[in-house]
């Protein structure tokens, strides 16, 4: 059993990337096979999609692995399930409250899907979403956050979903928001991590508790390099970012570098006192010459420094866990 899974995988990664073509022009995402039914959808050079989104075909039905940042990008991959399967979609899986994967679910939720999320996400999708958008957010821009779709079905530590005999772990791990979630497919050594993982892609700090961040991660690193069929979280060998290409366990233990390298490197600037855009300043050169050929390098390098030295010196908000 383990050879032929094996052999499976090594098929899916041999063969092209599908790359379909919508009836009105190229999709906003890539569409590549991962394993079994498996399939993730990782947003085009010019981010039409806004971030990545996945789904897995089980026995009885479809499960749906966040929703991009636009209605036009989740119908899109809706008429891709279709094509792939009569299978009806089941559940919707929010890894986080962030627009850019949440703003399709009422496309899903209109063919009978039942999102689901961390009670967080349903706390914040229609409050914190709303700073993205800056000062003059426009009416336009609060209607659009208002509308979303929050989750219909929460939990705290985590749930699981059957499609038949096809087992989903949806897990709650800390750190890019403090709500996040991982969702796992057992049987053919899969996490779509959301953004807890980014691939040679700068994160967004926004939310970011690193200390727990770098936690979760160990979670994925330390694990063994095998996986065990129908084992649970977090044995893997392939992981979906929320943000650049499919990766593996090395691609996410660079990005833990990355997060451990910031931490240190603005650290020892704080010490020096170095602040504000002295500390930008001092920990930017060497910033760039180990992550400057990074995705996002030019949105986030100045602000990754500076929520950085906001978390490290205690005055860093982030969005407070409601009570249950």
């Amino acid at each position: 059993m383990r050879f032929l899974l094996r052999f499976c995988l090594l098929f899916v990664f041999s063969t092209a990337a599908a790359l379909a073509q919508a009836p009105g022009g190229q999709l906003p995402f890539e569409l590549k096979l991962i394993g079994p039914n498996i399939w993730a959808a990782i947003d085009d050079a010019k981010g039409d999609a806004g971030a990545n989104a996945g789904f897995v075909v089980g026995d009885d039905g479809v499960a749906v692995i966040d929703t991009f940042e636009n209605e036009a990008a989740a119908n899109a991959l809706l008429a891709q399930i279709q094509s792939f399967t009569h299978l009806p979609v089941k559940f919707v899986v929010n890894t986080h409250y962030h627009v850019d994967h949440v703003a399709g679910n009422r496309v899903f939720a209109q063919k009978g899907a039942v999102i689901v999320g961390h009670h967080s996400v349903r706390a914040w999708i229609h409050t914190e979403n709303l700073k993205f958008f800056g000062d003059n957010i426009t009416p336009g821009q609060k209607a659009m956050v208002a509308n979303l779709l929050a989750p219909e079905v929460t939990y705290d530590t985590g749930v699981t979903l059957f499609l038949g005999s096809r087992r989903i772990e949806v897990t709650y791990m800390q750190g890019h928001t403090g709500g996040d979630s991982v969702v796992s497919i057992p049987d053919a050594g899969v996490i779509f991590c959301g953004d807890l993982f980014w691939h040679k892609t700068l994160p967004n700090l926004i939310d970011a508790t690193t200390s727990d961040w770098l936690t979760t991660l160990a979670q994925f690193t330390d694990q063994p390099r095998d996986y065990t069929t129908n084992s649970g979280l977090p044995r893997a060998q392939i992981f979906v970012p929320g943000h650049g290409d499919v990766g593996n366990m090395n691609d996410v233990q660079d990005f833990q570098d990355y997060l451990t390298w910031l931490r240190g490197a603005v650290q020892k600037a704080q010490a020096a006192g170095k602040q504000g855009d002295a500390l930008v300043a001092t920990v930017m050169p060497g910033l760039k010459q180990k992550f400057g050929a990074w995705a996002f390098f030019d949105d986030f390098s100045r602000p990754n420094i500076l929520d950085m030295g906001a978390e490290l010196s205690g005055t860093k908000r982030v969005p407070s866990p409601e009570k249950k």
